[in-house]
C-alpha cells in the first residue's frame, strides 16, 4: 500500500466518525486512479452549509489520524482548504464543500456517501475545455507572444522567459484540446502522457530554449509549431475573428522573419 493510500484510509476512517460529514471523496490523480508514490492527495468532505463552520474548526484532528503535521496553512480558492505536509513529507489538500458550493470538473472517487448525495454531481465530472475556454487559450497564445515581443525588444531577457512560459502553458491546453480533449484541463502536467510523441518532442525542444540566452530560438520554434497546427486551430474558431487574426499575426512575426524581429 502506498503512503497516499494509507493516509486516505486512516483520515477517512476518522472523518466517517464525524456526524457532520455527509460524504468523502477524492479528486486529482487519486480520484482518477492515476496516482503513484509521488502524488499529492486531494481529499474532499461534503458537509451541510449550516455545519461548515463547526466542521472547519475541528478538521485538523482528522488529518492527524495519519501522522504528525510539520507544515500547515488554510486558504480559500474554490472552497475552504487545508494544506498540510506530514512528517513523512506527504502532502494533502483537504477541501470542505457543501451542495451549494460544489465545483465540477475533474473526476472523483467516492469513499463514503451513506445518503447517496454524490449521485447528483456525477454529470459535473470531466476535464474537457469548453469552447470559450479553448478560445481564451488560443487568444492567450497570441497575447503572450505579443508581450514577449515587447519584452524581447526591450532586452529584458528574464521577463521574456516568463512570457514564453505563459505561451507554452496556453499552447499546451490548445494542443490537448485537439489530441486529448478529455484531459485538456490538466494542461502541461499531462503533455507527455497525452500528446503524440512528435508533438511532445516539439514542446521539449521549445522548452530547452526558454532561457535568457535562447528565448529567440524558442519563439521561432513556437511559431513553427503553431503554424503546423494552424489549419486545425482555425477550424475550431472563425478565422476572420479578431482573436484569430491577432494570433496569426503574432505567429507570422516569427515564422516569416525567422525570428529577426525578436
Amino acid at each position: 500500500m502506498l503512503p497516499q493510500e494509507l493516509a486516505v484510509e486512516k483520515i477517512s476512517e476518522s472523518l466517517k466518525n464525524d456526524p457532520l460529514v455527509q460524504a468523502i471523496f477524492l479528486k486529482g490523480s487519486m480520484g482518477r486512479g492515476e496516482h503513484d508514490e509521488h502524488s499529492d492527495i486531494d481529499l474532499y468532505c461534503l458537509v451541510n452549509e449550516e455545519d461548515e463552520k463547526e466542521f472547519l474548526a475541528n478538521q485538523v484532528k482528522h488529518l492527524r489520524a495519519y501522522r504528525d503535521i510539520i507544515l500547515m496553512d488554510d486558504i480559500f480558492i474554490v472552497a475552504p482548504q487545508i494544506i498540510a505536509v506530514f512528517d513523512d513529507l506527504l502532502h494533502i489538500d483537504l477541501f470542505t464543500v457543501t451542495k451549494e458550493t460544489f465545483v465540477g470538473g475533474d473526476h472523483f472517487k467516492v469513499l463514503y456517501d451513506p445518503h447517496h448525495l454524490m449521485a447528483g454531481f456525477i454529470e459535473t465530472q470531466g476535464l474537457t475545455l469548453t469552447e470559450q475556454e479553448y478560445r481564451d487559450d488560443v487568444l492567450d497564445v497570441g497575447w503572450f507572444l505579443y508581450q514577449y515581443r515587447q519584452s524581447a525588444a526591450r532586452g529584458n531577457d528574464i521577463w521574456s522567459v516568463k512570457m514564453l512560459t505563459n505561451v507554452v502553458h496556453h499552447l499546451g491546453r490548445v494542443l490537448l484540446y485537439r489530441y486529448a480533449p478529455e484531459r485538456a484541463k490538466l494542461g502541461l502536467k499531462t503533455i507527455e502522457r497525452s500528446l503524440p510523441d512528435e508533438v511532445v518532442s516539439d514542446l521539449k525542444g521549445i522548452l530547452e530554449f526558454i532561457t535568457p540566452g535562447g528565448h529567440s530560438q524558442a519563439a521561432l520554434r513556437i511559431g513553427q509549431l503553431v503554424e503546423r497546427e494552424y489549419e486545425w486551430i482555425r477550424l475550431q474558431w472563425d478565422e476572420d475573428s479578431e482573436g484569430m487574426r491577432f494570433m496569426k499575426r503574432m505567429v507570422e512575426m516569427y515564422t516569416k522573419s525567422q525570428g529577426a524581429e525578436v
